[in-house]
């Protein structure tokens, strides 16, 4: 049997669950639209833990969604995960964000296009199939009426993610499927982050880091 705590903070969806040999048995989560890990993040991990009647020093592995996504929300998920492993002594797993966020589509055939916004007209995007095998690497890409068209003249393609409000407001092809309001979570990690732990796939908790896709750039507030 294999205990994995679950962490999701690359968007505003601060996601906590608890999985018992991939099967999320506990999930907690916060779709605010603020970031707020900071202050609910060590409070969902306290709660999870607490309702499964589950001891940190039970957990087999402790995984973080690696991104890409929110620099801020990042840096906070992987810090608490960091200083829970080296703490417990447990394993660390990280989980790509983007195939976990492709997972809550459901479809028999077509292509899932898993995006994050990454401010104004740009996305983090990575493509899968209906089984879920990634056919396109993770991109930084700006939209235009263009983008996907070789996938949307072979078939359905599903869009999802918060990348999809703007996508949609450009693309008007009949196969297009968008799917509003999801973010990733940590649900859909408990799968991913056990195939991983069967294999000892395991990151090095000194030196490991978010994938960020693009270098962080600090702008002046506004006046």
């Amino acid at each position: 049997m294999a205990l994995i705590l679950n962490i999701e903070t690359a968007t505003t969806n601060c996601s906590v669950s608890l999985s018992k040999d991939g099967k999320t048995i506990i999930l907690k989560e916060d779709y605010d639209k603020n970031y707020s890990h900071a202050e609910r993040l060590h409070v969902y991990i306290d709660a999870v833990l607490k309702e499964a009647n589950v001891k940190s020093s039970q957990l087999d592995a402790i995984a973080i969604s690696k991104g890409p996504g929110s620099y801020t929300g990042l840096r906070i998920g992987v810090s608490a995960v960091k200083g829970f492993c080296f703490a417990l002594d447990k394993p660390m797993i990280s989980v790509s964000t983007l195939e976990a966020l492709a997972r809550q589509v459901v479809c028999k055939e077509g292509i899932i296009v898993a995006m994050l916004d990454a401010r104004r007209m740009e996305v983090y995007s990575a493509i899968f199939n209906s089984n879920y095998k990634k056919i396109r690497e993770t991109e930084a890409e700006i939209l235009d009426k263009s983008s996907f068209a070789a996938y949307l003249e072979q078939g359905k393609v599903y869009f999802i993610g918060n990348g999809v409000e703007k996508t949609k407001t450009l693309i008007t092809h009949p196969n297009a499927v968008f799917i509003d309001d999801k973010l990733p979570s940590a649900n859909e990690m408990s799968a991913l982050a056990y195939n991983k732990y069967k294999i000892s796939d395991f990151e090095d908790v000194a030196y490991f880091e978010p994938y960020y896709l693009k270098d962080f750039v600090a702008l002046k507030p506004k006046s």
